[in-house]
């Protein structure tokens, strides 16, 4: 059901997470959110560093903004995105972690290269009994950071697969159903989300389009089992709030995760079969190259493509922006287009000034656009000439 983009031509946005400050030195660890906020140098840490996520979003004037991913602790190429919900589900045994066995869930990466660290720091909690939500507590930490803006918030998480082929199970007779334990326990922990009133929850990566570029053709990990543990994970979110599909190529210290730029086409009409409101695409990294394919394979639902590339720190031009979604309205009406980053700018590479003017660039080339149709323009105040401290020359 869309709530978040509902009535808005061209919404703009972000992926979800955001560089770090230097000082929010906390972590959350193996405690619940609700634990550590009782801590006084994390509640301050935590609500500020959410605070000026917020803040940034709204000074580059962004429609819908995240939490920054802000409750995610400070590891190696953002490992915590995965090791957050093995954390803090229950079943897992958090008091001895364990390293995830090398080229497990498609990851191999030689000592000399950069990811070979992120390999080397995912060190995940084992399964040794039912999987259940436990202490992931996604609408506390959503509740914190709505209340502090009137722009929605949308509250990203992982998706199960990307879970279950990082640990190890020494519970559950197969892959198959580690996977459909781990959906059926965010399914309940995402219901008490929209319930508490979360107008867009994106459920993040799930493994269509990279088991379809990769050929894949075992019996339980194809695409068509990828559409069904999302359906599954979002099964009766829809009628409660917006769901929203990000699906992109892997982000792990800002890396790229393949030797050469990909293309969706072969995935576009597995993934067009999600049951989701918004599905969204790296765009900008691609040169844009699927924009045509978008329009034709995705139907019935809103599409959001990445106008900023998250792997650089080149800062888009609004112009290259304007232009881009230009290209796409050829294919993509103005109803059904979002405007996003190609994913989360925060998995340690990029700095929080270059995250800031790119998320300004964006807008900025959104409202070129919106000028154009005679749609109406987001007020920018990053952007507004008024308070610039150069004295222009007469």
């Amino acid at each position: 059901m869309l709530r978040a983009t509902k009535d808005i031509k061209l919404p703009t946005t972000i992926t979800g997470s955001l560089p770090r400050p230097t000082w929010y030195t906390e972590n959350l660890g193996v405690r619940s959110f609700m634990d550590a906020m009782v801590n006084s140098e994390f509640r301050e840490q935590y609500v500020d560093t959410v605070a000026i996520y917020l803040h940034e979003q709204a000074l580059a004037g962004l429609d819908i903004v995240t939490d920054g991913d802000a409750h995610f602790d400070n590891d190696v190429g953002g490992q915590s995105w995965t090791a957050y919900p093995t954390r803090h589900m229950s079943g897992f045994n958090h008091a001895d972690p364990r390293p995830t066995p090398a080229g497990k869930g498609g990851l191999l990466f030689p000592p000399g290269h950069i990811l070979h660290d992120y390999l080397e720091a995912r060190v995940m909690p084992s399964i040794v009994g039912p999987v259940g939500r436990g202490s992931l507590q996604y609408a506390a930490m959503w509740k914190t950071v709505q209340r502090m803006t009137k722009r929605p918030v949308k509250f990203g998480t992982i998706g199960p697969e990307l879970v279950a082929f990082a640990v190890a199970d020494h519970h559950y007779r197969n892959v198959k159903d580690r996977i459909l334990a781990i959906s059926d326990a965010l399914n309940e922990e995402l219901h008490e989300l929209a319930d508490a009133g979360c107008q867009a929850i994106q459920f993040e990566e799930p493994q269509i389009h990279l088991l379809a570029v990769r050929n894949i053709v075992d019996d339980v990990i194809n695409p068509a089992f990828s559409v069904e543990v999302f359906n599954r994970t979002v099964r009766g979110l829809r009628a409660k709030t917006e769901v929203w599909c990000h699906t992109c190529w892997g982000n792990p210290s800002q890396q790229r995760m393949f030797p050469r730029v990909q293309s969706y086409k072969s995935a576009l009409a597995m993934i067009n079969k999600v049951d989701a409101d918004v599905v969204t695409f790296e765009s900008c990294s691609a040169g844009g190259m699927d924009l045509e394919a978008f329009g034709k394979e995705i139907a019935d639902k809103k599409i959001a493509i990445g106008v900023i590339d998250h792997h650089t720190l080149q800062v888009e031009r609004p112009e290259e922006i304007a232009d881009h979604i230009r290209r796409a309205l050829k294919y993509i009406p103005a109803e059904r287009l979002v405007l996003s980053s190609d994913c989360g700018m925060g998995r340690e590479g990029m700095s929080r000034r270059h995250a800031f003017y790119k998320m300004v660039a964006l807008v900025q080339g959104t409202n070129i656009v919106r000028r154009e149709l005679g749609l109406p323009e987001a007020e920018c105040l990053a952007a507004d000439p008024r308070y610039s401290l150069v004295v222009q020359a007469p």
